[in-house]
């Protein structure tokens, strides 16, 4: 794994607000983009950034990483969604997944 892609992960991750989340793809995207904008290449994708978190997102605010659906990480779902209850992040109805039109924060948002 590319240390300037999981560097570039890992600080957009960090910069997601407490009751706003971001999909695994759409990080891909950012990230990718700003690679372009500096003049290099587009690095990764939803997958890369998985590998990323999973290796190293343990110092970040990991459960506001989701998947597509809205759904925190399988393995690590009770605990990220308590976080996301904890911070009043928008779930859907059943309480099981990110409500993402509500919740998805982009970074120019700031």
């Amino acid at each position: 794994m590319d240390d300037d892609y999981a560097e570039a992960v890992l600080d957009l991750v960090a910069r997601i607000p407490p009751g706003r989340a971001m999909t695994y793809g759409t990080i891909a995207e950012v990230v990718s983009d700003g690679f372009v904008a500096a003049g290099g290449a587009a690095r990764g994708g939803p997958r890369q950034v998985g590998q990323v978190m999973s290796r190293a997102g343990g110092g970040v605010p990991w459960w506001r990483v989701v998947n597509a659906s809205g759904a925190p990480p399988p393995r690590h779902e009770l605990r990220a969604l308590a976080e996301l209850r904890a911070e009043g992040t928008p779930l859907t109805n059943d309480g099981r997944r990110v409500a993402l039109r509500r919740a998805i924060w982009f970074p120019d948002e700031d």
